[in-house]
């Protein structure tokens, strides 16, 4: 299992990819909507990648709902989550159901084209940042924690992970970590009693397998961005919260990575820092200066190959025989009301 996930260019393979997904140092893929054109498209290229790689490779999306939604045409249009509460305000009952329902069915219709996780549920509050706003399940901290537990327990009934991100929260920074390196200059304090104590609440129900720290710089805890911090991975996500799942870097080829250094020593510091994974994305050529610069034999620890494993997909159907189930016919049911409502 390699600690690097990449992408790939468009719907089908090329040769040179096909050479740097068999890579050792290569342990994922990560999917975006260049890569979807219909579902039997789909289904080749993750049949066409499972088949050329030597690791048991991790196969990913971003999901979220709303405006992250990689397929679309023939997936079910999932809503942002900042609308379900929204919409029935006061109605704890119905925004719990709706948030289990499509969390289960996101994940189903992901899982039935044998892709492993979705990068979900979003647990930033809905504060200042523009790049969170409604991608936030609510403004309340609490609403969080009873929306997004509902939705990972969703995603776990279907048989798929859930990721948290973006530790220790994003949502109260206003720049982009996309093209800035935001800081959050609140204190140690508020940042642990508003928005790190979404993750940990979650945490401890048993619910988070994976967790995505932001490229955000915290300095009234750490200098570094949370991402590349022993003190905010190794301390206070290992130790303090005593979290064992799957830590995912953020893409390092994102503004917020940037002053971290060139691709590949962002990849080491992170990696250093207590990354199990370290995702490399639009960007080829540094995946490829990446994947030269790390020492072609390095080995993940035997304790994030356990991790990475446990989030490979369980059994699960295939699409046709997915929309014939009860299940399915009752989430989309719900679905369709949902958007008449």
């Amino acid at each position: 299992m390699g600690p690097m996930m990449l992408d790939v260019s468009g719907f089908e393979l090329t040769h040179e990819e096909i050479d740097i997904l068999d890579h050792p140092l290569v342990g994922g893929l990560i999917l975006f909507s260049r890569n979807y054109h219909d579902q039997k498209q789909l289904s080749d290229l993750v049949r066409h990648v499972r088949s050329v790689t030597r690791n048991d490779i991790l196969i990913a999306t971003d999901h979220e709902g709303g405006r992250v939604q990689r397929f679309r045409q023939g997936f079910s249009k999932i809503p942002a989550m900042g609308s379900i509460a929204l919409k029935f305000e006061g109605d704890t009952q119905q925004t719990s159901y709706l948030c289990e329902q499509f969390g289960w069915l996101m994940a189903a219709e992901l899982l039935a084209f044998d892709i492993d996780i979705s990068f979900a549920p979003v647990l930033d509050i809905h504060g200042v940042s523009e790049v969170i706003g409604d991608r936030s399940f609510h403004q309340n901290p609490e609403k969080i924690i009873q929306l997004a537990s509902e939705f990972i327990k969703g995603m776990h009934r279907a048989g798929m992970s859930a990721t948290g991100k973006h530790f220790p929260g994003h949502g109260n920074v206003l720049e982009d970590s996309h093209v800035a390196m935001p800081i959050d200059k609140r204190s140690k304090e508020e940042i642990f009693g508003l928005d790190m104590a979404i993750f940990k609440a979650i945490h401890q129900q048993g619910l988070l397998d994976a967790v995505m720290p932001a490229h955000v710089i915290y300095p009234q805890v750490d200098d570094l961005p949370a991402g590349f911090s022993h003190k905010w991975i190794k301390q206070i996500l290992r130790q303090e919260l005593d979290f064992n799942g799957v830590v995912f870097s953020d893409d390092l080829s994102m503004q917020g990575a940037v002053q971290m250094g060139n691709i590949v020593e962002r990849a080491e510091l992170a990696l250093d820092a207590g990354c199990d994974m370290v995702l490399v994305c639009n960007d080829p050529k540094g995946a490829a200066q990446v994947i030269d610069g790390l020492p072609s034999d390095l080995e993940l620890p035997l304790k994030s190959i356990d991790r990475i494993k446990r989030l490979r997909k369980s059994a699960s159907a295939d699409f046709s025989t997915l929309r014939k189930s009860k299940d399915y016919q009752v989430a989309s049911k719900v679905l369709d009301q949902f958007y008449a409502n």
